[in-house]
């Protein structure tokens, strides 16, 4: 993220700097000199918050227990303190669109809300305004891009190390999605961007009393996923199947 907002601001129409923000967390084992060497080495302005929040985590939380929950609001905290020191007016967080996709599904199935990661919003203190600048990047292409460029790549203890996380489970089975129905995880992502209240069952998106025989046909009516240019076979005339090449595209089978 930090090498794509370095070469946006050569050639963006507007003014903006950087500060390179890292935790370091205190995780034993961390190897707290590769980054300050990098960033050195990019000439960027940069800032490394120390706090032990790895101790913080253990203790609060049990043994077998996940992590991810406080140490992200912990974390959180943090950078939210490191941006008003630094008088920034923006929070660029690195999440990708397989992030995106992941918390949206994660929501879904355990949350019971159709809710992912905006692209920008205002922090939880109200004070703040985050960015995703890789809000529309595929995870693997940016694996490709840091292998490339040989950035440094320091996991995580406490994270990594966590087995069957949720996050971890749903990135496993949208991985064999994209394995073995390629085009699905495009056509979920882009049902993000294409979202009709009027085809849900949330009152507070659409008035659904509101409706009715004067309201005319909302957002194609009942038509759900019938799909323009198909013609059914079971017609009386046996007609053939009209398919053009944009409705072979948007039609995606779940299995």
């Amino acid at each position: 993220m930090l090498e794509i907002l370095m070469r946006l601001k050569e050639s963006a129409p507007i003014h903006f700097d950087l500060v390179a923000v890292n935790l370091d967390q205190k995780q034993p084992g961390f190897p707290e000199h590769i980054l300050p060497n990098y960033l050195e080495s990019l000439g960027v302005a940069y800032q490394i918050v120390e706090e032990d929040t790895y101790a913080i985590v253990k203790e609060k939380i049990p043994e077998g227990k996940t992590t991810c929950s406080l140490c992200s609001r912990l974390r959180r905290a943090l950078l939210y303190k490191a941006a008003k020191a630094l008088g920034a007016t923006k929070i660029a967080l690195g999440h990708h669109r397989d992030d995106m996709v992941e918390t949206l599904m994660l929501n879904m199935f355990y949350g019971g809300k159709l809710k992912s990661m905006p692209a920008k919003l205002v922090s939880d203190n109200g004070e703040h305004v985050v960015i995703r600048p890789l809000a529309f990047c595929k995870e693997q292409e940016l694996i490709q891009y840091a292998q490339l460029k040989h950035f440094p790549i320091i996991p995580c203890n406490l994270c990594g190390s966590q087995p069957n996380l949720q996050r971890q489970n749903i990135k496993a089975m949208l991985q064999d999605w994209d394995k073995n129905h390629p085009g699905r995880i495009e056509s979920m992502f882009t049902a993000m961007q294409n979202v009709v209240p009027s085809h849900l069952c949330d009152g507070e998106l659409f008035n659904f009393k509101s409706i009715d025989s004067d309201s005319g046909i909302i957002d194609g009516g009942d038509t759900a996923f019938d799909q323009e240019g198909f013609v059914s076979t079971n017609s009386v005339e046996k007609s053939t199947v009209q398919v053009n090449a944009a409705d072979i595209l948007n039609v995606v089978e779940i299995k």
